[in-house]
């Protein structure tokens, strides 16, 4: 799955010379929590957070007057407070290359470019989304986690035995195991009772983590 297919097209964005009173509200409005920021040609020059604008903003026990306030305010623009050191990335590239890159460098979101042009943007709310559906955390069915050994041909015994017991997979999952040598492996079925299924896993895992009938 590629970024292209799960980003925000033509996402709500910002000028740089925008006071960040108007910035912030752009986002409430849109229930946005970062925007890219383009120039007056239309050129991405950064991006900026709900955070970076109310570390921005004065401290709600100030002295100043309401007036003073809108004054303060309305002299500092996004460019002052937002990231101009922008990472990107492109249509075609890899999800788990996109929450790398997040992950890594602390960030929420990524606008995405191309040919130099921006055309949407990718966060973290949209890998959230992704990791719900690699689970099925939206689909009935019993949910088992087991550690089994990291060898070739287990996926495929794993598969091979719930399609003898006429289970539905739902969802298909590996994880760090707790060394080197073995994985953790989360599977959810439908169509099969869960004394059923761990008998049948029982003999390929080196130990059954949990077990659980699991509600959408």
């Amino acid at each position: 799955m590629l970024v292209g297919e799960r980003m925000t097209k033509d996402p709500i964005v910002i000028r740089d010379d925008t006071p960040i009173d108007k910035a912030l509200k752009t986002m409430q409005d849109n229930k946005v929590r970062r925007l890219p920021v383009l120039n007056k040609k239309g050129a991405l020059v950064g991006i900026v957070s709900e955070r970076d604008l109310l570390f921005a903003s004065p401290s709600p026990a100030t002295s100043l007057s309401i007036y003073e306030l809108h004054y303060l305010l309305s002299r500092i623009t996004v460019a002052a407070v937002m990231t101009a050191e922008v990472i990107t990335v492109t249509e075609d590239t890899p999800l788990e290359e996109a929450a790398r890159i997040m992950a890594d460098n602390r960030i929420g979101g990524l606008p995405v470019e191309r040919k130099g042009d921006l055309v949407g943007i990718i966060t973290e709310t949209d890998l959230f989304k992704i990791f719900l559906e690699l689970l099925g955390a939206r689909e009935a069915g019993v949910r088992l986690t087991m550690l089994v050994p990291d060898e070739k041909g287990m996926l495929a015994k794993v598969t091979s035995e719930i399609t003898e017991l006429g289970g539905n997979i739902v969802s298909l999952g590996t994880f760090l195991g707790e060394e080197p040598t073995n994985v953790l492996l989360t599977i959810k079925v439908q169509d099969v009772k869960e004394e059923d299924l761990v008998k049948a896993m029982e003999p390929l895992a080196m130990k059954i983590v949990d077990v659980r009938y699991a509600l959408p």
